[in-house]
């Protein structure tokens, strides 16, 4: 089943609380969906903070953290500043979460940055305590990373059931795990190194995103066609000449014009290009949640117009 296409703007490039509100604003006025925020230690405004003035300045706006590092915080307390945004935002907060990834930032912290396996595991356990202290009811867990003791999570989140929940990845293992537990699915580059270079987005080619599409619909069986699948754009260039301005970009990437051009994380050309492009991507790989930066925001919106909710 195919899902109505959404638009959000990640403003993880914004680190002036003010300036990120006034580009919330003008998201909303050009009819994107939401707006996002990424979780790291350096360049970027604060995620619950910024998004919670995003969400007062704002009526419609989806406000989403992408992705909060799990390793950063402890879930029961995330789970309470969590269901306060909800609240504060009637409802608007989508949460997304992921294992932690970034190398620098863990070394700059001084946090410890486990093998991946064990960050996962650590996730899934995260996921089950969000959702246990949004219940209202007293909760319990002995995991293996975490021990709750009849815990009653306050203040309740606006929905009964909590906020929906975006695991992203690039992997099998989180991948897997999404296909499981969350209500959205993010398909990103694998960051297994650690860092954002050329070898990750090799991991983004058609080819790839094919088989990560595989490995979600044989983790989520049945409950597959309810998952919205949302993709991370990071090249996003509104061009009169498709190829020209790929063959000047794609390189800095590691990529090839083609390689670029038939990629979900990778967008150029026309409004018309660029729509039969998002079209092709929601028929090949169910994708119909796109994001892309904020410097992107004002030459798409065209695009925005022309999808949004069909």
């Amino acid at each position: 089943m195919s899902h109505p296409f959404r638009f959000s703007v990640s403003l993880g490039s914004i680190d002036d609380p003010h300036d990120l509100v006034a580009a919330a604003m003008r998201a909303e006025e050009l009819g994107y969906d939401g707006v996002t925020l990424p979780d790291h230690l350096d360049g970027q405004v604060g995620p619950l903070v910024g998004l919670t003035a995003a969400a007062v300045a704002t009526e419609t706006l989806t406000i989403t953290t992408l992705v909060l590092a799990n390793d950063y915080r402890h879930p029961a307390v995330l789970a309470k500043e969590l269901a306060t945004l909800d609240r504060v935002s009637g409802g608007r907060l989508e949460v997304g979460i992921g294992a932690g990834w970034m190398t620098a930032d863990y070394e700059q912290a001084g946090i410890t940055k486990d093998r991946a396996g064990v960050r996962i595991a650590r996730l899934a356990e995260a996921i089950e305590v969000l959702r246990g202290c949004w219940t209202g009811e007293p909760f319990e867990l002995d995991g293996e990373h975490y021990t709750i003791r009849g815990l009653v999570g306050s203040p309740a989140p606006h929905r009964p059931s909590g906020p929906p929940l975006i695991v992203a990845g690039g992997g099998p293992r989180v991948l897997g795990l999404a296909a499981r537990e969350a209500d959205i699915v993010g398909i990103n580059f694998g960051l297994q190194g650690g860092v954002f270079d050329t070898s990750a987005a090799a991991t983004g080619f058609a080819e790839a995103t094919d088989a990560k599409l595989t490995v979600i619909r044989e983790a989520a069986g049945e409950r597959f066609d309810s998952i919205e699948l949302q993709t991370r754009v990071h090249l996003a260039v509104a061009s009169d000449d498709r190829d020209a301005t790929l063959e000047a970009m794609a390189p800095a990437f590691g990529l090839t014009v083609e390689q670029a051009r038939s990629m979900p994380h990778a967008l150029a050309g026309t409004v018309d290009q660029c729509v039969a492009t998002i079209e092709g991507w929601r028929e090949r790989w169910g994708l119909s949640y796109i994001t892309w930066s904020a410097d992107a925001m004002e030459p798409m919106a065209p695009v925005v117009a022309a999808l949004s909710g069909r």
